[in-house]
């Protein structure tokens, strides 16, 4: 089959690798459609992932396919079936496991190389989190599953109270979907007022779409604390967001918090990097820094189901679909920010 691999930073290559046979509880999906993602640019960029991949390896973590083989001992599946397959799946065993907090499994699974015509899923993923991709909804959406899982998992971590104003500092595809997720929720309860901070005024356009309550592009703005505390009686946001994985934009998040705030440092920075924290705001105004990895089996399943609700207009994440042998192409325009996420299509 044609897969991409990473070798090293920007080090990516298409080559012909064995297919897949399933093992013992597997199964081997054929990729209908895998979607970029920030962490992939990410990864692409700094040749290696802290917990997730190390190269040379299979690239790529977000899919939805059909199955095509079935291992030795699967049950409730069969080949035909549309599927998505979340990336991980914790071992339900460990001291974090047993307290339910699955995203802190040391002993998480991980599963990568969606860019490829074919794709195996480990047997822990196929008990917990592999799904069915509800009718009506296609693979290139259903792929989104797994980030918008972790965006799910970063706000209920988040303490939004009904009528929070919320900032949120990124226009990726992550911060596009923090909008989303957090003006989702039910009618019978003031939903927080978002507020969108980005580089892009296309991308800021959408966040609107999504729901935000008013945009605002960095490049034009000189003290972005200072913007927030005007429009919150001069004491600043009750939760923020941080999802841009740059160290000097978590201190920008900190610094946007009123006494009391959360701030959710959920943008992964470049390993050994460092921040700083002043002491006495963080003591005497009370805040509350917290970071927010990965997503839960629950999330992962909140996710689909708000995909397929199809309440929300997560259409416009997906800029353009292209085929496999685009794939260094769709990094470059990354790279660029002339693309939110792209459909990665390994067969016409």
């Amino acid at each position: 089959m044609l897969a991409a691999l990473l070798y090293g930073q920007t080090n990516l290559r298409l080559e012909t690798v064995p297919d897949p046979t399933p093992g013992p509880g597997e199964v081997v999906i054929r990729v209908v459609a895998a979607t970029t993602c920030g962490t992939d640019l990410k990864v692409w960029r700094r040749g290696g992932h802290a917990r997730m991949l190390r190269p040379p390896t299979l690239f790529g973590h977000e899919a939805a396919g059909e199955i095509v083989a079935l291992g030795e001992g699967v049950a409730g599946w069969q080949v035909g079936d549309r599927v998505v397959a979340n990336n991980s799946a914790p071992c339900l065993h460990c001291f974090f496991c047993h307290r339910q907090e699955y995203s802190l499994c040391p002993n998480l699974v991980f599963n990568n190389g969606t860019f490829a015509e074919y794709l195996n899923i480990p047997a822990p993923i196929v008990e917990q989190n592999l799904l069915p991709i509800p009718a009506g909804l296609s693979e290139a959406l259903a792929a989104l599953t797994e980030p918008l899982a972790c965006v799910l998992h970063g706000v209920a971590r988040s303490n939004v109270r009904p009528g929070d104003r919320v900032v949120v500092l990124g226009d990726g595809a992550i911060g596009l979907m923090f909008v989303a997720a957090l003006v989702s929720g039910s009618n019978s309860v003031p939903r927080p007022q978002v507020f969108l901070f980005g580089g892009s005024d296309q991308r800021l356009e959408i966040g609107r779409q999504f729901g935000a309550a008013q945009t605002f592009n960095h490049r034009q703005v000189t003290d972005i604390p200072a913007t927030v505390k005007a429009f919150t009686e001069g004491w600043g946001a009750d939760v923020v967001i941080e999802a841009t994985g740059v160290p000097s934009v978590w201190e920008t998040a900190i610094a946007c918090g009123r006494p009391g705030a959360t701030v959710n440092l959920f943008g992964g920075c470049p390993r050994d990097t460092c921040i700083t924290v002043s002491t006495e705001q963080l003591h005497y105004s009370e805040l509350t820094l917290k970071g927010v990895f990965h997503n839960t089996p629950t999330h992962v399943r909140a996710a689909l189901a708000l995909l397929a609700s199809r309440a929300l207009p997560f259409d416009l994440l997906i800029t353009e679909h292209r085929p496999l042998q685009d794939l260094e192409q769709v990094f470059q325009d990354m790279a660029q920010r002339r693309v939110v996420k792209v459909a990665i299509h390994p067969f016409p």
